[in-house]
């Protein structure tokens, strides 16, 4: 089975303290320490070890500039076969439409039985999946916390609402966003991330994809992102701040205060 994961390169919430520019355009991005984004790492965990129960290839893929490349070696560092980065000025500023009409050009340049994306990324849309199953015309599942291959389709299994667990068969080829928690995802090694450190990662621009320019980046954006903002603070509101166990201990004494927890 040949797979493709979607895969993004984005602020490590865990190493950052993300912070809204003056302008109100974006965050401020200097000196951020990036990683992969965590829903596709499970993605990718997922892919690897589809793979090693019944064969074929891990291929991951991410939209970006050249720095990028680090979270695709990363991803190869961790078991997949080969990675593909699709970057040029014109795709900057893509919305999820465009970053979807991108990753459909991917995959009709290959030949991939299963596209599997994270659940959500950075922005915390979750439609990138969604859209690009429609693209694609194929069959789709979001929020998948199981996997299992039966033959020419796949059972699935779905996180929804109050805990409950839905499962559904679909047919191959397929798009699917996982969950976090579908699996642990493995260690990555300073000598896997070396081993793979020279290997050569094709860049495709619009001419490699035959995507029209002007549908993709901001010349094809549907959706404009207007404002950041800090929401501010209402009557009686207090933000609380320190350390995650300062804050629950501080949380806890408000609500034992307020009568929610005796």
């Amino acid at each position: 089975m040949d797979i493709l994961v979607c895969v993004k390169r984005v602020p490590d919430t865990a190493e950052n303290e993300i912070e809204v520019n003056k302008s109100g355009s974006d965050i401020e991005r200097d000196d951020l320490v990036y990683s992969v984004n965590e829903w596709d790492n499970y993605a990718v965990e997922e892919a690897i070890q589809i793979r090693d129960n019944v064969g074929g290839t891990v291929t991951v893929v991410t939209i970006g500039d050249d720095e990028s490349e680090e979270v695709l070696r990363r991803e190869m560092a961790m078991g997949a076969d080969s990675g593909i980065l699709v970057s040029d000025k014109a795709f900057e500023g893509s919305d999820g439409k465009g970053i979807a009409t991108l990753l459909k050009a991917v995959v009709e340049k290959g030949k991939y039985d299963l596209i599997l994306t994270g659940a959500q990324a950075d922005d915390g849309a979750g439609q990138v999946g969604g859209m690009l199953a429609a693209m694609l015309d194929y069959p789709y599942a979001s929020l998948v916390n199981k996997v299992e291959v039966k033959g020419d389709a796949l059972t699935v299994g779905r996180e929804i609402e109050g805990g409950n667990q839905e499962m559904n068969e679909i047919s191959l080829p397929c798009v699917l966003s996982i969950q976090t928690g579908i699996n642990e995802p493995r260690y990555v090694g300073i000598r896997g991330i070396r081993k793979v450190a020279s290997v050569e990662i094709p860049t495709y621009g619009p001419g490699d994809l035959g995507v029209d320019a002007s549908l993709v980046g901001t010349a094809g954006e549907k959706v404009k992102r207007l404002d950041y903002f800090v929401p501010v603070l209402g009557e009686g509101a207090e933000m609380l701040e320190g350390s995650t166990e300062d804050i629950i201990a501080k949380l806890i004494e408000y609500l034992k205060a307020k009568g929610g927890l005796k």
